[in-house]
């Protein structure tokens, strides 16, 4: 069996169980009167999920085109989100109360899902080499996000994780979270483009003809 087509046969099923995922997490949250639809959909770990899953079912349906230098760029950003998600998760939330009480979803969203675009992402790795200045655009989307989250948080009364409440230890400890992570996710950029380059011709999907990193 073609390799591309095998790969497109097992990003289609891992798309569907994180949505099915989600939305047996939105389902259980309203039964029990808890879902809060802004506040669900606010949460990074739901937004990068989407995110993973919208690249795999658009990598999926284009199995047999070329991948273009674009397209890689998106999907080196889902592979960091989820990155970032994964490594977060373990280290700052695992104990934490991120209103995903059904350990199967936990999992599915926290660590199968973060994994398998994390592991898609050296299977297929980019068509052409990809420099640092542009995979620096993978942080546009985290960063946006904190500054989504950090306006509607004193707004709303609300904020999806612990760390960036500033009642849990004022502004300093929020900001010191955050320049932890921001610079986490540097380091996160440097190893995915540094694997992505050196493993690019070993690619599954052929590059397009006269593409090339910039």
């Amino acid at each position: 069996m073609d390799r591309r087509l095998l790969l497109a046969l097992v990003r289609v099923p891992l798309a569907a169980l994180v949505v099915a995922a989600i939305v047996a997490q939105a389902s259980y949250s309203a039964d029990a009167g808890a879902l809060i639809p802004v506040n669900f959909v606010s949460f990074f770990t739901i937004q990068s999920n989407l995110i993973g899953v919208a690249v795999f079912l658009i990598g999926a349906a284009r199995w047999r085109g070329p991948s273009t230098p674009g397209w890689d760029l998106v999907r080196g950003a889902a592979a960091l989100n989820l990155t970032v998600t994964f490594v977060v998760f373990a280290l700052l939330l695992s104990n934490a109360d991120v209103e995903v009480p059904l350990p199967w979803v936990n999992t599915v969203v926290h660590e199968l899902f973060p994994l398998a675009v994390l592991g898609d992402w050296l299977l297929d790795p980019p068509a052409a080499p990809i420099s640092f200045r542009r995979a620096l655009w993978w942080l546009a989307y985290p960063l946006l996000w904190l500054a989504y989250t950090m306006i509607r948080g004193p707004i709303a009364g609300w904020y999806p994780y612990p760390f960036l409440d500033p009642a849990n230890g004022g502004y300093g400890t929020v900001a010191l979270y955050v320049v932890g992570i921001l610079v986490f996710g540097l380091v996160v950029v440097a190893v995915l483009r540094v694997a992505g380059n050196a493993l690019r011709e070993r690619r599954v999907i052929p590059a397009a003809a006269g593409t090339r990193g910039g």
